[in-house]
């Protein structure tokens, strides 16, 4: 097929190979699982569970509520211990409500009822099973996967242009389990009623590419596709117009134009739930970067601490200056390790000194453009940096703020070392903030004039109640005037009948 270009971008140093050429390691389970009941674009899972419970790998214990919201699962077995607030790696730093299971000896683990017979099943029903199994995107956004199939696609992508520098869990899942990802690509297709499926894979995953190739091998379902390695090649919206040449219009989404991007892993899991009836309680993720003791993936239980991750890993070295979560440029930073793994994480990195660049002494904007030329989603950064430092938040929806993929190319371009990403996310939260106070303005608005509305017609009611009542008591008072004026000339007429 012909591939086409996107704008911007940059040609980085992989870093992959030491953590894409070793095996997948299942990590062991810590002695308590921290598991957050918000692993997902939405409202938080409610608790099903309570302080004291047993409940084993695969229960419910959280349940989704509203339509972007996931179905979150015990990963393993033992005892509710806690249910309260926990901080979460996430960039907010703020706590969440997350299910503490002190781990038993004894694992066991239940399923939901498997479908093996899914090809003859009604794409409903395996919706549904999605849902049921709490599956998410697995490249990092955790969107729900079960909203995200709801609406037919023409064109199904399954990504697995891991394109950011350092993580390769995708790549490794490709190396080792390509049959189950080409079989949720089947499985997806079968959903979503697309036409046409492409398997993208970055071309200098050579190892991935040959596994795919031999599980695709007498398939013609599923269309392999190698695409250059150029970052950030792996988001959905430039993936789109490499393979497609269409892209998507400001402010919509993949949707709009017939177009449904999957990760490797999500299809996967998407399977196995269907398959064998697996919850979504694990994922894999790298444990990479110069500042770890053996880079590498692992197959981790979700509400693992970050900490006892790292351990499996061999611990960190001696010049571990900075742990992330996430990838160097779309990743960010995290405080400390006793945070625990969620269904989006995909990457722990540990950097040194040497790949930290020096932010302490930002210099004014030299109008270079270079930003710019880097940017995939053709917008101008440097006036997207003077409008929200201003405050110009109308200007800032004009020139397409919403349409920042926060891939850090501009940041890394700069040569006075703004910090443009960390500066488009305050304005992103800003407007997000002004959008809900402007609804709950308009709300009130509306609610205050209801009440007018209300009130009026309550006093117009009341008002012709007590204009029926004074008619009714007016005519009664004549009608009564006119009977003691006949009642006084009939008793006038007997007196004079009665005069001798």
């Amino acid at each position: 097929m012909r591939l086409h270009s996107f704008h911007g971008g940059l040609t980085l140093p992989g870093h992959k190979a030491e953590a894409a050429s070793r095996p997948i390691v299942v990590c062991p389970l810590p002695e308590v699982l921290v598991v957050p009941l918000q692993q997902h674009v939405g409202e938080p899972a409610e608790p099903v569970v309570q302080v004291g419970d047993a409940v084993v790998g695969g229960q419910l214990i959280g349940r989704a509520v509203g339509r972007l919201s996931a179905h979150v699962h015990a990963p393993a077995s033992g005892v509710i211990e806690a249910i309260g607030f926990h901080p979460l790696a996430h960039p907010s730093a703020l706590p969440a409500l997350c299910i503490s299971i002190r781990c038993a000896v004894v694992q066991r683990m239940q399923t939901l009822p498997a479908l093996p017979d899914w090809a003859a099943l009604a794409p409903e029903i395996l919706l549904q099973r999605v849902a049921d199994a709490g599956v998410v995107g697995l490249g990092g956004a955790a969107f729900p996967t079960a909203a995200k199939l709801g609406v037919d696609r023409r064109l199904l992508i399954l990504n697995g242009a891991e394109c950011e520098p350092w993580i390769a869990c995708d790549d490794r899942l490709l190396q080792e389990r390509a049959a189950e990802v080409i079989a949720g690509g089947r499985l997806l297709r079968r959903v979503c009623g697309a036409e046409r499926v492409i398997l993208a894979i970055e071309d200098a995953m050579v190892d991935a590419l040959a596994a795919a190739r031999q599980a695709l091998s007498g398939n013609d379902e599923i269309e392999l596709v190698a695409v250059p390695t150029v970052y950030p090649q792996g988001g959905e919206r430039q993936l789109i117009q490499v393979l497609s040449g269409r892209e998507v219009p400001t402010g919509g989404l993949p949707r709009d134009i017939g177009v449904l991007v999957h990760n490797v892993a999500t299809a996967a899991a998407c399977w196995r739930a269907v398959q064998f009836g697996e919850p979504l309680t694990r994922r894999v993720v790298s444990v990479t970067g110069p500042g770890i003791a053996q880079a590498g993936n692992f197959d981790v239980a979700f509400g693992t601490p970050i900490q006892h991750l790292i351990a499996q890993a061999g611990g960190y070295t001696d010049a571990a200056a900075r742990l992330l979560h996430g990838g160097p440029l779309m990743g960010f930073a995290l405080p400390h390790d006793e945070l625990p793994i969620t269904k989006s994480s995909n990457c722990i990195l540990l950097l040194t000194a040497n790949e930290l660049r020096n932010t302490t002494t930002e210099l004014p904007c030299i109008r270079c453009g270079d930003c710019a030329e880097v940017c995939p989603a053709h917008l101008l950064p440097q006036q997207l940096l003077a409008f929200s430092r201003s405050g110009q938040w109308d200007r800032l929806r004009q020139h397409g703020l919403a349409d920042c993929i926060e891939c850090g190319c501009c940041d890394l371009v700069c040569p006075s070392h703004i910090p443009l990403v960390e500066q488009y996310r305050q304005a992103k939260s800003t407007l997000r903030i002004r959008d809900d106070e402007a609804l709950f303005a308009a709300a009130a608005k509306q609610r205050y004039s209801a009440r007018a509305l209300r009130m009026q017609r309550d006093a117009d009611d009341r008002a012709l109640r007590q204009a029926g009542q004074k008619d009714a008591t007016s005519a009664t008072s004549v009608q009564a005037a006119i009977e003691r004026a006949k009642a006084k000339q009939t008793l006038d007429a007997d007196r004079l009948n009665l005069r001798p």
